[in-house]
């Protein structure tokens, strides 16, 4: 894995023009895979033009990695060739399943926490990263239901999942957040009992508050409370590299960048207070 640091910002066609006439001053980008496996046209312009001046990461959404159905090797093979065009820092996809049946729902599914979804969740990972010659990145994502089969907490299966297949944790402190709310998680405790090693990117977005529900949008600024909890995580494990998430009601470059710098200053000052390792 390549070297990454500070904040970066999501590489959505609303800004295109933005970052090709004006070149932001930003740590980096995250480009979601699916939106450039298909060669040619725009998005594949605009993504070279953006790979040639800052490090890019590839962030999927449709791996499926917990399905009980095999990986589409059709897919795989997509991502393994956009992989190889872009040699990005890092790649990532989501901790759940998307795909049943060979149709792919579009939602990020929730996993049973059991020790036989990490077992097959695993044995995915690993035939990934045995394509793409790379550990990838596996995210918690938000869940708004529990499965009552479950019998690990979802710190304790993230942790497993990583380390049965050997890969990396993308810890979404959003995604952390909603579930705090949603199912009655302690954040200051997951952070503590995930792997600190194996945590190499973070990401940050908005949600709305709907008072007995939290609903993971990306439609807003981050919230106070989730700067709090990302706080915590930075304090914990050290100035992990970070993204802004916005997909919805996407506002002008500017407001996503000042976001990403919030977050900067927010490394800055926690490694000031308590330098990591001293």
């Amino acid at each position: 894995m390549k070297s990454l640091s500070g904040c970066g910002v999501g590489l959505r066609k609303e800004h295109f023009d933005s970052i090709l006439t004006d070149s932001p001053e930003v740590a980096w980008f995250e480009a979601i895979s699916e939106n450039f496996m298909v060669a040619g046209g725009r998005p594949r312009y605009v993504l070279e033009k953006v790979r040639s001046r800052y490090p890019v990461t590839l962030h999927g959404v449709s791996l499926s990695l917990g399905s009980a159905e095999p990986l589409s090797q059709g897919y795989l093979q997509r991502l393994s060739e956009l992989a190889r065009w872009v040699e990005p820092e890092m790649v990532s996809d989501h901790l759940c399943w998307t795909a049943i049946g060979g149709h792919n729902s579009h939602d990020l599914l929730p996993l049973p926490l059991t020790e036989e979804a990490v077992r097959n969740t695993a044995q995915k990972i690993r035939v990934v990263q045995e394509a793409l010659g790379r550990r990838i990145l596996v995210e918690n994502i938000s869940s708004y239901l529990e499965f009552s089969s479950s019998t690990l907490s979802e710190a304790d299966f993230l942790s497993a999942v990583a380390a049965e297949a050997d890969c990396y944790i993308l810890l979404d402190v959003n995604n952390l957040y909603v579930n705090s709310r949603n199912h009655g998680l302690d954040p200051w405790l997951y952070l503590e009992r995930i792997p600190a090693q194996r945590v190499k990117q973070i990401h940050l977005a908005g949600h709305q508050d709907q008072g007995e529900v939290v609903i993971d949008t990306h439609d807003h600024p981050v919230r106070d409370e989730v700067w709090a909890v990302y706080r915590h995580a930075v304090e914990l494990l050290g100035p992990v590299p970070t993204l802004i998430e916005w997909d919805a009601e996407i506002p002008a470059l500017d407001v996503v960048l000042a976001e990403a710098r919030r977050a900067e200053a927010i490394q800055r000052e926690v490694t000031a207070l308590a330098p990591v390792g001293g």
